[in-house]
């Protein structure tokens, strides 16, 4: 059974001592949730050279949080386009729905898995008067592990970065959310993905 949802988020970077100003008093936010912190592990699926990527697409099988499974996520538009399918026990293939919906990049190839990524993940829901959820902001610390070539050994790269996901709240939240982080220090993300900056050395891209 393939999900499927429209993800409408913004990206910033941040230093590892960076602190979250005080988010209650945006326009519309009337309340801020405790944290609930996540321990994700994703494990990034490809081409050798790294079609997928290219295209602004991702492929990951994640265990850890609330939506643990396979993603694939598609660009549409200044969103992205996620599917999300179940895990299944005892399995590392990626699910054939999936490769169905980028036959057209993979021309034959099957991904394999070209970066793990070990993600501590505090989650913080932000609502309305009315306790509905407008958003969620992700602080994201990541590890990510490009796995040895041949003649290289592997890479590991660590970083921080948040993340403000839409959940049932007007775009407006998300920009005003944005204003007051960047007035704190942190800087919006020109990347894409999370893997976008794992595999840059790669892509020629930093």
């Amino acid at each position: 059974m393939v999900a499927e949802q429209l993800e409408i988020e913004r990206k910033f970077d941040v230093d590892g001592g960076f602190a979250v100003p005080p988010l209650d008093g945006v326009p519309g936010v009337a309340a801020v949730a405790e944290p609930v912190v996540h321990e994700l592990a994703a494990v990034y699926h490809d081409t050798p050279d790294l079609r997928l990527v290219r295209a602004r697409v991702t492929l990951r099988r994640r265990t850890g949080g609330p939506d643990e499974g396979w993603h694939l996520k598609l660009p549409a538009g200044a969103a992205r386009r996620e599917l999300h399918v179940p895990l299944a026990a005892g399995t590392d293939v990626a699910p054939a729905e999936l490769l169905e919906v980028v036959a057209d990049l993979l021309v034959g190839e099957v991904p394999a898995p070209v970066v793990s990524m070990r993600t501590r993940r505090v989650v913080t829901a932000l609502r309305d008067d009315a306790g509905r959820e407008l958003a969620e902001l992700a602080d994201d610390t990541v590890t990510a592990t490009v796995p040895a070539g041949a003649g290289a050994a592997p890479a590991v790269r660590t970083w921080r970065e948040l993340e403000i996901e839409l959940v049932d709240g007007p775009e407006t939240v998300l920009a005003a959310v944005g204003e007051v982080l960047v007035a704190a220090g942190a800087r919006p993300s020109p990347r894409a993905s999370k893997l976008a900056l794992a595999l840059s050395s790669r892509l020629g891209s930093g």
